[in-house]
């Protein structure tokens, strides 16, 4: 086991931090609340504690709410590799597992929310709803990324990052600047405040966060003419068969709107798609309050439209 993650990786709040172990890692969740389980999923560059708001506002609602961090990120293992999404997916539901939970509502923001999509359709059983944030579904990601010139070019650091150690080194210049700049660039109007970026940044300086960040977005343009990668979109056939939450925000500078819309075909559930007016790519974020309650609301409903 490696050594405990540095205090960046475990802001304080209202929640408890603990390790758990999971699909031959080590990671780090935040829980606060009792209740049926909600499972919180971070994008880059962050880690848990975007999910800050949501962890308090689901304990209130009567849910155990639980934010990881992904390996390599934050407080979890980083490990050499591992990274691509399907053993990704495995670490979110073997966390579940861990937790003693028979299943989880997943809730998964960008490269959480592709992981998300995929961990509904690989591990059916464990995902009792599923709610994703600003990703499309990865067929849809994958069909956008080699067809749509606009979602190439809003997706430009994706391409980026395909060239060996100079990306790392740019996450981390100037204690993390850039990471500050991403956020920022990719919000709506309602940008964060100073202390929120600064604990992004400190959290990508941990040493082999900024590598681990970036190895999944090699794996997803380096295999798309692969055999794993073919394979691997071959199974995201498979259709989601749990209710569905898509949130998106109209002014989302990175992930089309046009590319998220119409993931719903891959779902033989009850589907529902919320575009936030005025909101960027951190719709929980940039407006806690009125995500937390299409959240929550959508979570009680026992019976949710398509």
């Amino acid at each position: 086991m490696t050594d405990p993650a540095p205090s960046a990786a475990r802001p304080e709040g209202p929640w408890t931090h603990r390790d758990v172990a999971a699909n031959g890692a080590r990671f780090h969740i935040a829980e606060l609340g009792d209740g049926p389980l909600v499972m919180l999923v971070h994008g880059f560059p962050q880690f848990w504690w975007t999910w800050r708001h949501q962890l308090v506002a689901l304990a209130d609602a009567g849910f155990r709410a639980v934010a990881m961090d992904l390996r390599g990120v934050g407080g979890s293992d980083r490990t050499p590799r591992g990274y691509d999404p399907a053993n990704l997916a495995l670490d979110i539901t073997g966390v579940i597992r861990s937790l003693g939970e028979p299943d989880a509502a997943l809730v998964g923001h960008d490269l959480g929310g592709y992981l998300a999509w995929t961990a509904a359709a690989m591990r059916p059983k464990l995902v009792r709803r599923l709610a994703v944030v600003s990703m499309p579904h990865p067929r849809r990601w994958r069909s956008a990324m080699l067809r749509d010139r606009r979602q190439t070019a809003a997706a430009s650091y994706i391409w980026g990052f395909q060239r060996p150690w100079i990306p790392e080194r740019q996450l981390i210049a100037d204690d993390g600047a850039l990471v500050g700049r991403l956020i920022r660039d990719w919000s709506g109007p309602r940008l964060p405040d100073d202390e929120a970026v600064e604990t992004y940044q400190r959290a990508m300086c941990i040493p082999s966060t900024a590598h681990c960040s970036i190895e999944p977005y090699r794996w997803l343009v380096r295999s798309l003419a692969r055999p794993d990668g073919i394979q691997f979109n071959r199974r995201m056939k498979r259709p989601v068969r749990v209710p569905t939450l898509h949130l998106h925000g109209s002014l989302d500078p990175v992930t089309r709107t046009r590319s998220a819309a119409g993931s719903g075909e891959y779902v033989e559930a009850p589907y529902r798609w919320r575009l936030f007016d005025g909101l960027g790519h951190f719709p929980h974020e940039e407006d806690p309050v009125a995500f937390s309650a299409e959240l929550v609301n959508w979570l009680r409903d026992p019976e949710p439209d398509r």
